[in-house]
């Protein structure tokens, strides 16, 4: 299996100074390299990080072919799919200029999609780092996986071909949820096909306040809205399982408040105002009385 002839990666970057370093790095390391990587700088500002992309661009001991694309700021979708439209290989990953990736992703990921004709993109689990350390494990799944949340991460390997019959990234997404849009949409575009995952933290995902995921979550409702009426034939045909996904993800966190709450009563601590807010008065018709009544219940 000649993997490194069929793939060719996609980095973006935007201000983001020697990190991109890593990145780049990250894939010269690969077990099996990519045919080629192209870098689209969307509009960078920054000396440091415009001097470190012509360092990068001029350096002759990298192992990989690389192209760095420039143009005017954009937003990530449309530099995902600059970089996409100049590739040539049927399968293509990726990258965020801030992350890296373990060694083995390109291996292991472009092994699963390689062999499975339905599978549309496969990615892994991640392992953040910076302000929060953790292995975060997405689980992939068919389109009804996806109507209630995004199931894959940003960094990912797909088929090109079904990138060019869905439309490719929606370029007027650029406050986020730009990933899960274009999943819904090779799901929705190409019948009876799923993505995949790799049971293992392949992906270095870097966590700060003030990234474009976490103020992502500040217009979570305006961007569902956007989703839910782009894809509005998917989610008619879905309708119970786009329901039933989002009360399944709220029953598990109210359970998971629940027991820190319990927890932390039967320790003789107090629990937060706004914990105490709730207990005086529940909420209703969305399990919140039932799981006040089990909270007090253990004082009886």
């Amino acid at each position: 299996m000649q993997l490194n002839n069929d793939i060719e990666v996609v980095i973006t970057s935007f201000n983001q100074k020697s990190m991109i370093y890593e990145a780049v790095h990250s894939l010269c390391c690969q077990t099996i390299r990519p045919k080629r990587m192209i870098i689209v700088d969307d509009g960078s500002t920054d000396e440091m990080s415009i001097d470190i992309l012509h360092e990068i661009e001029t350096d002759r001991k990298l192992s990989i072919p690389l192209r760095i694309i420039r143009q005017k700021n954009s937003g990530v979708s449309a530099a995902r799919n600059t970089g996409i439209r100049q590739t040539e290989s049927p399968l293509v990953v990726v990258l965020d200029g801030d992350d890296s990736l373990e060694p083995s992703f390109i291996e292991e990921v472009g092994k699963i999609l390689h062999g499975n004709p339905s599978m549309v993109a496969a990615s892994s689990w991640l392992q953040t780092f910076g302000v929060l350390e953790a292995v975060v494990r997405p689980e992939g799944g068919n389109v009804s996986s996806f109507l209630a949340r995004n199931c894959c991460p940003a960094t990912h390997m797909f088929r090109r071909e079904a990138w060019k019959q869905c439309g490719g990234y929606d370029e007027t997404m650029r406050s986020g949820f730009e990933d899960w849009d274009f999943f819904l949409s090779m799901l929705e575009t190409v019948n009876d096909t799923y993505i995949g995952i790799v049971e293992k933290p392949l992906i270095n995902y870097r966590t700060t306040p003030a990234s474009s995921n976490i103020k992502s979550m500040e217009k979570r409702l305006q961007l569902m809205r956007y989703i839910l009426e782009k894809h509005r034939d998917i989610y008619k045909e879905h309708v119970a399982d786009a329901i039933l996904g989002i009360e399944a993800i709220s029953m598990s966190r109210l359970y998971g408040w629940e027991s820190e709450i319990i927890h932390t009563k039967l320790h003789g601590q107090s629990v937060s105002n706004i914990s105490k807010e709730f207990m005086e008065s529940p909420s209703y018709g969305d399990g919140g009385m039932a799981a006040a009544v089990r909270i007090e219940s253990i004082n009886k």
